[in-house]
């Protein structure tokens, strides 16, 4: 299976193109919107996301107010991962919807023990958990000096040890890392990345950052 993931299109025009342009090129069988679809007001987005040949998942972000759970329900192909698991094509996917507290102010925070009580027996090797922002102290520097992410995904994350988290929100540490056995992909879109490639074949997974042309 082939997974194009993005994260924080904040409802821009030009974000969307992006997408589209991408999803010609690769091909995909699998879009991934990991939060920040929208910019509290703007729902254009999620009707162009509805109008497209392909599933997609999708779950909330910081600017993501609640009101664009109905639009999600609304459109056939979108998947919307509100603290859930689905299973497409045999890949088994989790998603940790909202922004999970994270050390600075949010306006939309979920309670994470709820989060966690209710996805960990979804959890196994071969789960592709989805989030919003990225765990603590994998991809999530700020400034280039200080870590933003959530102390209790990363705790998740070893805890459970899923086979690839995609995340976003902190835009300025788009990339790759480990953490245990878990691949983490930050695929936060901006100046100078358009999402990520993630391959799955028989259980391995690869993946690689979109550099925008700029």
């Amino acid at each position: 299976m082939l997974l194009y993931a993005v994260a924080d299109i904040h409802g821009r025009s030009d974000r969307m193109a992006a997408i589209k342009s991408n999803l010609e090129t690769y091909r995909p069988n699998v879009l991934i919107a990991a939060g920040d679809i929208t910019q509290y007001r703007t729902l254009q987005i999620i009707s162009e996301l509805g109008d497209l040949s392909l599933p997609v998942l999708a779950l909330r972000g910081n600017t993501d107010l609640k009101r664009v759970e109905l639009q999600f329900a609304l459109k056939e192909n979108i998947f919307f991962l509100n603290n859930r698991d689905v299973t497409l094509q045999g890949v088994h996917f989790a998603g940790a919807s909202g922004t999970i507290p994270v050390p600075f102010r949010s306006r939309i925070a979920f309670r994470e023990k709820f989060i966690w009580k209710r996805l960990m027996p979804l959890m196994t090797p071969q789960t592709i958990l989805i989030a919003h922002p990225p765990p603590w102290g994998c991809q999530d520097r700020v400034a280039g000096k200080y870590h933003a992410g959530c102390k209790s995904l990363e705790r998740f994350i070893r805890d459970s040890q899923p086979a690839l988290l995609i995340c976003g929100h902190i835009h300025e540490d788009v990339g790759m890392a480990c953490l245990g056995k878990t691949l983490i992909v930050n695929c936060a879109m901006g100046s100078c990345c358009e999402g990520a490639i993630i391959d799955i074949q028989k259980g391995r997974v690869t993946a690689k950052i979109l550099k925008t042309n700029g």
